[in-house]
C-alpha cells in the first residue's frame, strides 16, 4: 500500500531528534538558511538552487 501525502508529511523528521515538523516548517527553515547563504555572497545571481540544496543537506545532517 502506498503512503498518502498526509502519511508522508507525518513521517518527516529532523535526523537525530524526535521532533516532527511539517513540510511548510521545513521549507521555511530551508529558505532561511538559503537566504543567509545568499546574503554572505552579496546575493550574486546564479547560485539560488545551490543555496537551497545545501540548506536542505545541512538540515538533514543536523
Amino acid at each position: 500500500m502506498s503512503k498518502t501525502a498526509k502519511n508522508i508529511k507525518e513521517d518527516i523528521s529532523i535526523q537525530d531528534t524526535n521532533e516532527i515538523i511539517s513540510l511548510s516548517d521545513l521549507d521555511t527553515k530551508v529558505a532561511e538558511i538559503a537566504y543567509h547563504k545568499a546574503k554572505t555572497r552579496g546575493f550574486a545571481p546564479g547560485h539560488e538552487l545551490d543555496d537551497w540544496l545545501e540548506a536542505e543537506q545541512e538540515l538533514n545532517l543536523s
